[in-house]
């Protein structure tokens, strides 16, 4: 039943998509009002399709339905509740039927937020884009990537589990659906910023229908990205975050693409300016999900993270090189109607600092992509294989985000088109002083060397700015004064300063030692004591896990494991790292050697690291942050200046600045009126 259901769910979907394909197509041929209204219920009929198939694969691992190949492959009888939930995702095909659930959702939340524009051929546009990537996916788990295809599953056969390193810790249940809608969800202003170039229609206006859904997207791949570091941090067993992996760098490329337009594109609003740029980081972004895609799912790279081999690799490499050929062949036909009105006036201002910043984030960009891609360029040339490591990433990206950082503490005091010496002494003084009592309190902590030291710099003057477009904000309009773009985005910047400097200090004043200890020792590490009390053998339904004892400095017990599964056929053993959190400091224990009653000795990594938890901290202050941008900010002044093109205004900035090409502030921004 569940293969005859999944089946049928995916010819539904690939139908209907074909369907919305046809129907958008003839509709804006035509200009068929009533045709091009039918992409709401084709859109129902594509989500339909995607439900049914995600549910009959939910209900086939759920009832351990061994006659569905990727159950008996991918799923175990014992498998441990969520785990098994999150089983779908946890191999190719399976992962591939979850990104096409959530591409139609967001397919059918077009339909329901322009439910009276579906006429309108913008938007018309963007639905056939859409339904064509649905269809392309559909197509996909229809042929190479078949999630229902049959096994003769003998009787009372179970399969091995998914991979112990996915059942290990609950953030793989949260991880990557969060992550793919973040990078699903570029599929929606790429789709608008194809129709905009289809339609001529490349001014402002198109930006209002964008703004909002990149900064969803954008917002759940930053929370992606976190938790993942996260999992890596409490599962791996390294102690470490970020390790420049080929995967983990596939998630990065798209976040700095979009977070480099999101910030460019109140430059297009503002004064009608970076028009090419802006389309061009869009169709790079939605690009690289394709390629990041390529990278996880079609085993060219050797990754904790990636899936094995498959033969969609060159299907989705082909579907990467088609998306930029489109994409490059529509901006060179649209040229001369992308051209900008006008020109940024002094360096030294906000359109200057934001442009600073999106070649800062196209450099960075650049970076990690060669790094990834040359290892795979020289071995399709010559087929010698070779690695690209963290020092070429660290080398290469430290100067980028050291000056990206400074720009963060800038430019949010900057006014448009030109900024005076006597204005950017008045607004840097407050987050100047932070900056130095930030390098006082590092100093006095212990912080030595260059790198952090100008981290923690770099860092207060960044919170100093944003603090101050804070408080200026909150009080004009009191807590109402924390909603909308601008000041959201001061809270993200908050948050990724807190990720940057975090990421700096624990990998730089990091202490560690890795032991063997006998039952009663002590061993210390970074003015903390370890002694181990002990172990226990503990047996559940798909491991048998081995706990030892360590207590830290007289007070608690933290228990880092060994973990047995019994259902892998190579008897894989997964060590459980056990981490004792708090502000300052992480005590990381992870076993190297495991007892056993003959020789109750252990191998014990210790790590400690500090104020590893402000990197997650800093996570959920983005998120904040981009919850708060997404609220309407305060109304309008309606003594404003107000623009001649009034759906280019797209709403206001701290200190009655509209946001649109022709608004003139009434002051400076995050300043008072006078």
């Amino acid at each position: 039943m569940n293969l005859t259901l999944g089946w049928t769910g995916l010819a539904v979907g690939l139908g209907a998509s074909l369907w919305g394909i046809v129907a958008m197509a003839v509709g804006v041929r035509t200009d068929n009002p009533q045709m091009l209204r039918l992409s709401r219920p084709i859109a129902a009929g594509v989500l339909l399709g995607a439900i049914v198939g995600f549910v009959a694969m939910e209900r086939a691992i759920l009832t351990n339905d061994t006659s569905v190949r990727y159950v008996a492959e991918h799923s175990s009888s014992t498998t441990p509740f969520p785990f098994d939930v999150a089983t779908l995702w946890g191999a190719l095909e399976g992962s591939i039927l979850l990104w096409t659930l959530i591409l139609c959702g967001y397919t059918v939340a077009i339909t329901v937020k322009y439910r009276r524009k579906l006429d309108d051929r913008l938007v018309a546009w963007a639905m056939l884009v859409l339904f064509v990537i649905c269809a392309f996916f559909f197509a996909l788990m229809l042929g190479p990537a078949a999630p229902f295809e049959h096994f003769d599953a003998a009787p009372g056969f179970d399969g091995p589990g998914p991979n112990p390193l996915l059942q290990n810790h609950i953030l793989m249940v949260f991880h990557p659906p969060i992550l793919y809608l973040g990078y699903v969800g570029f599929s929606v202003p790429f789709a608008f910023a194809i129709a905009a170039l289809v339609t001529g229609r490349v001014g402002e206006g198109w930006l209002r229908d964008t703004r909002r859904w990149t900064l969803v997207a954008w917002g759940f791949l930053s929370m992606g990205i976190v938790l993942g570091s996260w999992w890596s941090y409490e599962v791996l067993g390294w102690g470490g975050v970020w390790a420049w992996d080929a995967v983990e760098n596939a998630s990065l490329l798209p976040w700095l693409c979009a977070t480099a337009y999101i910030h460019s594109v109140m430059v297009q609003e503002r004064r009608g300016l970076l028009r090419v740029w802006n389309l061009s980081l869009l169709c790079a972004t939605f690009s690289l999900t394709i390629l990041g895609t390529f990278l996880t799912r079609s085993g060219v790279v050797d990754s904790v993270h990636a899936f094995s081999n498959s033969t969609i690799g060159p299907i989705l490499l082909g579907a990467f090189g088609v998306i930029v050929a489109v994409s490059l062949g529509l901006i060179w036909w649209r040229a001369d109607a992308l051209r900008s009105p006008g020109a940024v006036d002094s360096p030294i201002s906000r359109e200057g600092a934001f442009v600073a910043n999106n070649l800062l984030f196209t450099a960075f960009a650049f970076v990690v992509l060669l790094g990834t891609v040359f290892p795979l360029i020289v071995e399709a040339a010559n087929g010698d294989r070779i690695s690209v490591g963290s020092p070429y990433f660290d080398r290469m990206t430290m100067p980028i985000g050291f000056m990206l950082l400074f720009i963060m503490g800038v430019a949010p005091v900057l006014p448009w088109r030109k900024a005076s010496g006597e204005v950017l002494r008045d607004r840097l003084w407050w987050p100047g002083w932070v900056a130095v009592g930030s390098l006082l309190l590092a100093i006095a902590a212990g912080a030595r060397g260059w790198a952090p030291l100008l981290a923690f710099v770099l860092g207060g003057f960044g919170i100093g700015s944003a603090g101050r477009q804070l408080v200026l904000a909150t009080r004009r309009h009191g807590l109402r004064g924390l909603f909308g773009r601008a000041t959201g985005g001061m809270v993200v910047h908050i948050g990724i300063i807190l990720i940057a400097v975090a990421f700096v200090a624990s990998t730089s004043y990091d202490r560690q030692g890795e032991f063997s200890v006998a039952p009663g020792e002590t061993v210390t590490v970074g003015g903390h004591s370890f002694r181990y009390e002990g172990f226990e053998t503990v047996g559940k339904e798909n491991r048998r896990e081995i706990r030892v004892r360590i207590r830290i400095d007289g007070d608690q017990v933290y228990e880092p494991s060994s973990n047995r599964y019994f259902t892998q056929s190579s008897g894989q053993t997964i060590p459980t790292p056990s981490v004792a959190g708090s502000p300052t400091e992480d005590l990381y224990l992870n076993l190297t050697r495991e007892p056993t009653e003959a020789d109750p000795t252990i191998g014990l990594r210790i790590i400690v690291r500090p104020l590893v938890m402000w990197i997650w901290i800093g996570g959920f202050v983005v998120g904040l942050g981009t919850l708060l941008a997404l609220f309407p900010g305060r109304r309008r002044d309606p003594l404003s200046p107000v623009s001649s093109e009034p759906a280019l205004v797209l709403g206001a900035e701290p200190g009655g600045e509209l946001v649109g090409p022709s608004a003139e502030p009434a002051a400076p921004a995050g300043e008072p009126v006078t």
